[in-house]
């Protein structure tokens, strides 16, 4: 009986073509008989046209997912009832216009007064049928820890704060005061900067929904109440003395924080929950959804060093909600930059539609207190949500005993297809599978390899080790084209480890000619690659189910789609067919989902990891420089691996390799031109260096016994300041020096100058720590301290817990701070102190020694040993001579940073030996 005939193809330049040419003999065509070679129509063109369709679609994607904002709307637009950003704009600018507005100044009165003038306004012009109460918040003192997060096992003590609460409910319901929805931001700023993102913007919207509320309130089964607070910049103060000390905090279910790590955009969702109520009725009823787990994942991890007000809420108070926040031009973040100019016309409208449709819902909701379940109790169930948008118009949401059930599903299907699989095909698809995934392991080695490589040369050629940051984009050339190469060399290499071995395998078919067991051995090999790059997903998807990680989505999305189009296209039921090439049709269908839902979360996690690079260092000086370039050579390097691996697996057998590596190597090579010939400056004004300008005075000893006063110039961006400092011309010398201990953090390199530093301070300003009392009684010593921090409302102190168990802490005859044990970190335990002009600066601090204390041990010089206390006290608003002329000789391309922890322009430093 006669064979079936079989078809299979091979590609233009292969031996196959060749032969069509060559003479056969009688023998070959005895071997080939009943078998026809289909020539596949892949051509490098083709190949290198599909990459650049990929990477258009996916910056499309991005585009319209995170760029595409809505029309503002005119108050006449908007009308009584609805959200204009043209009057929210008037809140930003009318704050803006006031500068930086930090606790305890001037400035943050006057924005007090702008927002309780703004809020009185609501309450006259409610709807008639609904209660607007104003109320002016004034807290004496306060003190917290949090649990996680920066603030983690920090005592922060806050004193002299003011809040502007607004209350809104219906006028004829009053059991609707029982129940509240919080919605809360913050007033005050860094000193850095006017804080139009970070939080005007913010502000502005709580300013216009509250009144737009006002008008539909009279139907509500729940009251709303707008919190604007002040101290988050200071250790989510506002925040925690609101919710522990406000009589209406006790009628509160659930809380809505908005933030801004940024400025403008679209203001995504990046924590929600731990309860699913809030994020499912978000998800159900907003008009532009932005929100993905991925971020709140990140957040959680701790990789991303920030807190929020939602963090006090959820943690101190046991609420659950959501936390948005505005994350475009993160460079600027608590920069100069942080201005008006910068935010885009549509991102208030975006937050204020999103969120009066949810409060409209959740307002009129009879179910409301079953959201306050407790954070204990919603995450020992791990009945979270895991939730993503898509393109920014739809929001899917499940709950993640759903996730889990259905990512099982998928893991155990495909287990048991590819076991089916490999039984059918025996040991040489046992051996084909593992030759495949080497194929996987080597591109991933390769990729991180050449991406990683590329990193560490930029500070080698390069005036910054951050050449990109003033044009993201250059990380395409810098990092994405050495990646893709690594890429597609690994692949290669595996790619003929694995055509080896089946060469050996069919080898053994005496009935095909060699030439046809060559052109099938490469279609063989072609296809088990792009079943590899399917298999690293489903380990990617094995591990995020059992360790209940909500981004895990993305794995069953970039493992469901392919499979399924190569099970529909090639896939067949006979393991004894012959390969036929992949056709194009089956990475159309398979990769236009994964594209359209994770494209833009991947490219937004790209531009953030930039933006964060300009405040990379904690402890400047402290990691090397190339660090920050390295990790984001990382991230890009493991996205092309994972999101590029099937489009390799076609290029093999196409003539597309070599113009692919031409192509990529020139980009390269252009890229690394521009940052070497530094045609692309790494700062602009736009995008500036985080720096700080501070004027020190030293009586720790470190420059000597007497006080010593210095400018210190250091950055929180990597790289050195060598050639700024030739340009500021004031005497700095820049070194590795001994580090500078600034309580929160040291700087390890920075720029000093001793130049004429006398003035602007006087030795009266001086903190004191005085020993008023040291008694030792049988195993017990106990130290009593008497703090005089003079001017200085701010201020940070750290205590030797090598030496000391556990303290107390007193403002005048009252106990802040009781002796239950405190926790620290590398040894020391900060207390975190700021307030308003009013605030106490003498304070009471007892000291309990541990039965082992290392006291008397010491053979070190006390110069050389660890203080037993040291004090840092800023002085906020005070610019010294010196310190001025500096600030006005920085580059345009410098600015001053600001954050909780970071001095402000004048600071004192002092410390109390352990022996006193």
């Amino acid at each position: 009986m006669r064979k079936r005939p079989q078809s299979s193809s091979i590609p233009h330049d292969t031996p196959a073509k060749k032969s069509c040419d060559t003479p056969k003999t009688d023998e070959e065509d005895k071997l080939n008989d009943g078998i026809r070679i289909r020539t596949p129509r892949r051509s490098g063109f083709t190949l290198l046209t599909w990459l650049g369709v990929i990477v258009y679609a996916s910056w499309a994607v991005y585009q319209y997912q995170y760029g595409s904002l809505p029309v503002p709307l005119t108050a006449e637009q908007a009308g009584k009832r609805g959200f204009s950003e043209v009057e929210a704009m008037k809140h930003v600018r009318e704050l803006t216009e006031l500068g930086p507005h930090t606790i305890g100044s001037d400035a943050i009165e006057l924005a007090l007064q702008y927002v309780l003038a703004a809020s009185e306004n609501i309450k006259k012009t409610a709807h008639w049928e609904v209660d607007v109460e104003v109320d002016f918040f004034h807290v004496n003192t306060g003190v917290t820890r949090l649990g996680s997060g920066m603030f983690m096992d920090r005592t922060i003590v806050y004193s002299g704060l003011n809040h502007i609460v607004l209350r809104i409910l219906p006028k004829y319901a009053p059991e609707a005061g029982e129940n509240a929805i919080l919605v809360s931001s913050h007033i005050d700023t860094v000193f850095s900067t006017e804080g139009a993102g970070d939080c005007s913007s913010c502000v502005a919207v709580m300013l216009e929904l509250a009144r737009g509320i006002s008008q539909w309130a009279h139907g509500f089964k729940n009251s709303v109440i707008f919190l604007f607070n002040t101290g988050e910049e200071e250790g989510l103060s506002g925040a925690h003395s609101f919710i522990t000390q406000h009589p209406w905090s006790s009628t509160i279910r659930m809380a809505i924080d908005l933030e801004a790590m940024g400025i403008g955009g679209k203001s995504a969702i990046f924590q929600a929950g731990p309860h699913p109520f809030a994020i499912e009725t978000f998800a159900s009823v907003a008009k532009y959804p932005s929100g993905n787990i991925i971020a709140q994942d990140l957040y959680a991890s701790g990789i991303i060093k920030s807190s929020t007000d939602f963090q006090v809420y959820r943690e101190i108070a046991g609420l659950s909600g959501l936390d948005f926040a505005y994350t475009d031009y993160g460079a600027v973040y608590h920069t100069k930059n942080d201005k008006l100019e910068l935010l885009k016309p549509g991102s208030l409208q975006h937050l204020g539609e999103n969120m009066l449709a949810f409060l409209l819902q959740i307002a009129t909701s009879s179910h409301l207190s079953k959201a306050n379940a407790t954070v204990d109790n919603i995450q020992s169930s791990h009945d979270t949500v895991v939730y993503y948008d898509i393109l920014g118009q739809y929001m899917v949401t499940y709950r993640q005993s759903f996730a889990n059930m259905l990512q099982s599903s998928v893991i155990f299907q495909s287990l048991m297809i590819w076991t089916t699989s490999l039984l059918m095909g025996g040991s040489t698809a046992v051996v084909s599978l593992a030759l495949s995934c080497l194929s996987i392991i080597l591109m991933w080695i390769f990729s991180l390899s050449f991406s990683v490589l590329a990193a560490l040369i930029l500070p080698m050629i390069s005036s910054s080790p951050l050449p990109y940051l003033s044009i993201p984009w250059l990380v395409v050339g810098l990092f994405a084209a050495p990646a893709f190469l690594g890429a597609l060399t690994g692949q290669h290499l595996g790619h003929l480890v694995l055509q080896g071995y089946l060469a050996n395998v069919y080898s053994k078919r005496k009935q095909l000619s060699p030439v046809i067991q060559a052109d099938l051995i490469k279609l063989e090999a072609e296809r088990w690659l792009f079943k590899a790059g399917s298999l690293q997903w489903l380990v990617l998807l094995i591990i995020g189910t059992y360790y209940k990680v909500g981004s895990s989505y993305l794995a069953l999305v970039w493992l469901a789609p392919p499979a399924f189009a190569y099970g529909l296209l090639e896939a067949t039921l006979t393991p004894g067919r012959l390969p036929k090439p992949l056709k194009l049709a089956t990475l159309w269908m398979g990769l236009a989902i994964p594209i359209l839902v994770s494209a833009g979360p991947f490219i937004r996690l790209a531009i953030t990891i930039i933006g964060l690079s300009v405040r990379f260092v904690r402890h400047p000086g402290s990691s090397p420089e190339w660090l920050p370039s390295v990790a984001l050579s990382v991230f890009i390097a493991v996205v092309i691996c994972l999101t590029l691996v099937y489009l390799l697996s076609y290029i093999h057998l196409s003539g597309a390799k070599t113009s692919m590596v031409l192509a990529t190597c020139i980009l390269f090579a252009l890229s690394l031109a521009l940052v070497f010939f530094d045609i692309t400056p790494p700062f602009t004004e736009g995008t500036a260096r985080a720096v700080n300008v501070v004027h020190v005075v030293d009586t720790t000893g470190r420059f000597g016994e007497k006080p010593s006063s210095y400018i210190s110039l250091f950055s929180f961006t990597p790289g050195v300041l060598t050639k700024e400092v030739e340009e500021i011309k004031e005497g700095f010398v820049c070194s590795r020096h001994k580090a500078i201990d600034y309580v929160t953090f040291s700087v390890t390199y920075g720029c000093l100058t001793f130049d004429d530093t006398e003035e602007g301070w006087d030795e009266s300003n001086i903190p004191i720590l005085k020993v008023v009392e040291d008694t030792n009684g049988g195993d017990k010593r106990i130290t009593r301290v008497v703090i005089d921090t003079k001017r200085s409302i701010r201020w940070f102190l750290s205590i030797n817990t090598e030496e000391i168990e556990d303290f107390t802490f007193k403002v005048g005859s009252e106990e802040l701070v009781p002796a239950d044990g405190k926790r620290s970190v590398d040894g020391w335990h900060t207390i975190q102190a700021s307030g308003g002009k009013n605030a106490p600066t003498k304070f009471e601090l007892t000291l309990f020694w541990m039965q082992n204390s290392t006291l008397g041990s010491h053979e070190m010089p006390q110069s050389e040993q660890r203080p037993l206390l040291n004090l840092r006290t800023d002085v906020p608003g005070v610019v010294t001579q010196k310190a001025d002329a500096v600030l006005q000789k920085l580059p345009p391309w410098f600015s001053l940073f600001g954050k909780s922890t970071s001095p402000h322009t004048l600071s004192f430093l002092s410390s109390l030996p352990v022996n006193f």
